[in-house]
């Protein structure tokens, strides 16, 4: 019987404990930082299983997509959600991967699988760059304007533009 009481005194003191925990905030906490890892863990499992010859290669996609989409999780919860405005594109990326994966290490070579997964990496860079300028990128072309009008108006007069004037 003392054995009984010492193993509940122990549950009760750690249901204490965690309950005061909870209350004072600290799993709210670890949970609004370590959520990612619920995204994280699938997409790190499915690429496990592939490796240990248990799902077929075809679970590599959706395994793909969820790691680079934890990544994004894990890095929109370090520099703020804001960037997501910009970085939004990347989801794109990792459907990307996810096919990629499927084509390097699946068994047949399908070339439309490699062909997708190259031009979604082509619209996700062009998507990057899009938002990338729509909000600080136009300072960057403004500022190149002006670098090459100054240039065109005070740099070496002897250009080809100039030969057909004289």
């Amino acid at each position: 019987m003392p054995n009984n009481k010492y193993s509940a005194g122990i549950i009760l003191l750690l249901a204490g404990i965690i309950i005061l925990l909870g209350k004072l905030g600290l799993f709210s906490f670890l949970g609004s930082i370590f959520w990612p890892l619920l995204v994280l863990i699938p997409g790190v499992l499915l690429h496990v299983l592939y490796f240990g010859r248990v799902v077929p290669a075809v679970a590599l996609v959706p395994g793909g997509m969820l790691v680079v989409y934890a990544l994004l999780f894990i890095s929109f919860n370090i520099f703020g959600w804001d960037v997501l405005q910009v970085l939004w594109p990347l989801f794109l990326f990792g459907i990307a991967v996810g096919l990629y994966e499927y084509y390097i290490f699946g068994s047949s070579k399908q070339k439309a699988i490699l062909l997708i997964a190259i031009a979604l990496s082509v619209f996700t860079l062009l998507f990057l760059i899009l938002a990338l300028m729509w909000g600080w990128g136009i300072y960057v072309i403004a500022l190149l304007l002006i670098a090459a009008g100054a240039w065109l108006m005070y740099g070496p007069r002897n250009r080809w533009f100039f030969r057909f004037r004289k």
